[in-house]
């Protein structure tokens, strides 16, 4: 990474949305007859897609460079795939980006590894989860950096997005032989591969007994030909938290002299530094990102064999953190960087050593943050803090004053240890879960998502100049909803410390806090509704663990709300898009389609029959068409009905419908673009019909597919063949007819 990759240039900076939607550049690798026509002769038209700009927004947990080849590296996310820095473009490349919505599981990247003799290859362990309903983990190798894998599936599961997410890597290339390679598993114990992962096997002599609870093997780094791991089951107070080494590859022994005792927390990250011969090993008491209150800073004089506490600031219970993030400078003997990580008291930061850990520098004391590429970073405030949940840092091995560290927010760089700035482009990894379209206004987008609440698009390639939504700031947004009839009238909910629910009268720039919040709002705030004229609220009320509280409604913009009695609880409301007196709601418990011609003041069944449980369900209205409901079922299909949820009809082009929405018409069409994340014959991904449904063609590819994509799509009401798309790690992406 160069430092062309810090300067303050945004990706299409300044460029407005109607030009750019207007006119969007071809992409590199754009998808080509990626479509698939289903009874329809016409031919497929191909779609460009890229990110709506935000930059970031989810948890960078690894950084690697390769020490051969300047400007090299990668990165990889909880949840949202790995990335290759792409040195010349100044961006990050997603590499993972045709995990299908069958292997979502995978988009998360437990570890990552390279070959320091050969630049070509990478090599990435891929699994978010280990409970019971996820699927088994996966290995990649390539040979091209990225542009194509080799896929093994493993027998285990790996959690990328679980407690210890941020220690590693726990993947290691054996620096004896490069077809070597080891992979620490959570709850399985250190697997060994001699053929470049293509099988793999529990390692012989690893005498720590896995578990069903703990960490496993939580880091694993190579001092010469001895390779060292570290061990992580343990309670934070015994001796079960150890370092473990081997010197041939087969027996492998506790590290003597190693912290015991109290002070024998888990090891999270290591660094090995050559020069000196010199292990630095980061300590934290609990796997953290949260729940880290001590931890320490240990470092091995490999040679003697002599352990040393070299912790910069030691925790205290007024100053309560954990340590992680260890790197050190290839090109300077003794200079380390280690990262805090859960310190709230004075917040995160960076200490860096150069003489080897005897006096320490606090980075952050020193630092300023330019966040104006991605103000959202501000979180409502009037600067950008340094960061929370570092978890790791890593030093470029061709410029020592190039440090990069990861947040659950971004990936922060410098070029001289003092300005810092996101280092980001590229990289998007939001979780989204709402998208609305307006039809007039500045904004072409509305966006809810988890980790940064509500954001206003007023362009889509560069990040929203007014940040995330405040008055009052949402950590995860909850409902979004905007008047039929007047589109300047939003309304959103969501989690915050200061409110759950807020309107806005200027299309979303600006918010105005509910004056009164409904006991449950706090704890269990859910979807909301607006009727067509924005007069009524209808809030429905989920707590986090699934518990269904009584639906509420105001009707003087939240100050006073009445409690709905016959709205089927935990239902999301739906209000028609032209008729202000109705609204609708489906009840997943019953299969049951409800609804009210009083503005909300009552709810009374109409369609039964209808699939019920606990599968994926979404209820949508087609613009501008009173009555014509269109309903998206998991595992049954698709149904609609135009006569108010009076009665449906299940339509038949498609096997399977997870999400559903609508566009600007077709040049030459009778009704609305619908564009559907579904299964049409056989094949699952992202289609467009311009035939009300009786036709569907394919607009992704197997290249773009990112994963997850159950929660919201829909259409642009002002551009033909315009869709925006949320995914649930890989931000939103927009697709326009080539």
């Amino acid at each position: 990474m160069h430092a062309s990759d810090l300067s303050r240039r945004s990706v299409l900076a300044g460029t407005a949305v109607t030009a750019a939607l207007a006119g969007l550049p071809s992409l590199q690798g754009r998808s080509q007859a990626a479509e698939s026509m289903v009874g329809a002769a016409s031919a497929a038209t191909p779609y460009d897609w890229r990110n709506v700009f935000i930059g970031g927004t989810g948890f960078v947990t690894g950084v690697v460079f390769h020490p051969a080849v300047k400007g090299l590296a990668y990165a990889r996310t909880d949840m949202g795939g790995a990335y290759r820095w792409d040195d010349g473009a100044a961006r990050w490349i997603p590499l993972l980006d045709w995990v299908s919505q069958d292997d979502s599981n995978l988009l998360g990247v437990e570890s990552l590894a390279i070959d320091p003799g050969k630049p070509d290859r990478v090599y990435l362990a891929l699994g978010t989860y280990t409970q019971s309903w996820a699927g088994n983990g996966a290995f990649l190798r390539s040979d091209d950096r990225g542009a194509t894998w080799t896929r093994t599936d493993l027998s285990v599961k790996l959690g990328s997005n679980e407690d210890g997410r941020g220690t590693g890597e726990r993947l290691l290339l054996d620096p004896r032989n490069s077809d070597t390679l080891w992979l620490g598993t959570r709850h399985d114990g250190l697997l060994k591969s001699t053929d470049r992962g293509a099988t793999w096997a529990a390692a012989t002599g690893f005498p720590p007994k896995p578990s069903a609870s703990g960490q496993g093997v939580t880091l694993l780094v190579a001092v010469g030909r001895t390779l060292y791991a570290g061990w992580g089951d343990g309670d934070g107070s015994t001796s079960a938290n150890t370092l473990y080494r081997t010197t041939d590859g087969t027996t492998w022994v506790p590290v003597p002299g190693q912290p015991t005792g109290t002070t024998a927390k888990l090891p999270m990250r290591a660094a090995y530094d050559a020069r000196a011969d010199e292990l630095y090993v980061a300590y934290a008491d609990a796997p953290g990102p949260n729940g880290q209150s001590d931890g320490s800073v240990h470092k091995l004089a490999v040679a003697s064999g002599k352990w040393t506490n070299v912790t910069p600031v030691k925790p205290s219970s007024s100053d309560s953190f954990g340590y992680g993030g260890a790197s050190v400078d290839v090109q300077r003997a003794g200079t380390v960087v280690v990262a805090t990580n859960d310190r709230w008291s004075s917040g995160d930061t960076l200490f860096r050593t150069t003489d080897g850990g005897r006096t320490w520098t606090s980075l952050k004391d020193s630092a300023t943050m330019d966040v104006s590429e991605t103000p959202y970073l501000k979180w409502g405030r009037d600067a950008a803090i340094f960061g929370s949940w570092i978890q790791m840092a890593a030093i470029d091995p061709f410029d020592s004053q190039h440090i990069v560290y990861g947040t659950g927010a971004t990936l922060y760089g410098t070029l001289d240890l003092k300005k810092w700035a996101p280092q980001i482009r590229g990289l998007e990894e939001t979780s989204v879960l709402f998208l609305i379209s307006p039809p007039t206004g500045q904004a072409h987008l509305l966006s809810g998502s988890r980790d940064i609440g509500t954001l206003y698009h007023n362009q889509l390639t560069v990040s929203p100049a007014g940040g995330l939504a405040t008055n009052p700031v949402f950590t995860t947004a909850a409902g979004l909803a905007q008047a039929a009839n007047k589109p300047s009238y939003v309304v959103r909910t969501g989690t915050g410390d200061n409110g759950n629910g807020a309107f806005s009268n200027d299309g979303g720039q600006t918010w105005t806090p509910f004056k009164a919040q409904p006991s449950d709002a706090k704890d269990a705030p859910g979807p909301i509704a607006t009727t067509a004229d924005g007069s009524v609220l209808v809030w429905s009320f989920i707590h986090w663990d699934g518990t269904k509280h009584a639906t509420q409604r105001s009707t003087d913009n939240g100050a006073t709300w009445s409690v709905v009695s016959s709205f089927p609880a935990g239902a999301t409301p739906l209000a028609d898009p032209v008729d202000p007196k109705v609204l609708y709601a489906f009840d997943t418990a019953t299969g049951k389609l409800f609804a009210s011609t009083d503005k909300g003041l009552t709810f009374a069944a109409r369609a039964t029959g209808l699939p019920s449980g606990d599968a994926g369900f979404k209820l949508v209205a087609a613009p501008g068409r009173s009555g014509d409901l269109w309903l998206s079922t998991k595992g049954n299909g698709l149904f609609r009905s135009t006569d108010g949820g009076r009665s449906f009809a299940k339509i038949t082009s498609c096997q399977d419908s997870f999400t559903l929405g609508f566009g600007a018409k077709a040049d030459g069409a009778s009704y609305l673009s619908i564009y559907h994340v579904a299964t049409v014959g056989g094949v699952t991904g992202v289609f467009r019909s311009d035939d009300a449904a009786k036709t569907w063609r394919r607009i992704n590819d197997d290249k773009h597919q990112w994963g997850w994509l159950g929660e919201t799509i829909t259409g642009d009401p002002r551009i033909p063949g315009m869709v925006y798309l949320a995914t649930n790690g890989r931000g939103i992406q927009f697709g326009q007819s080539a």
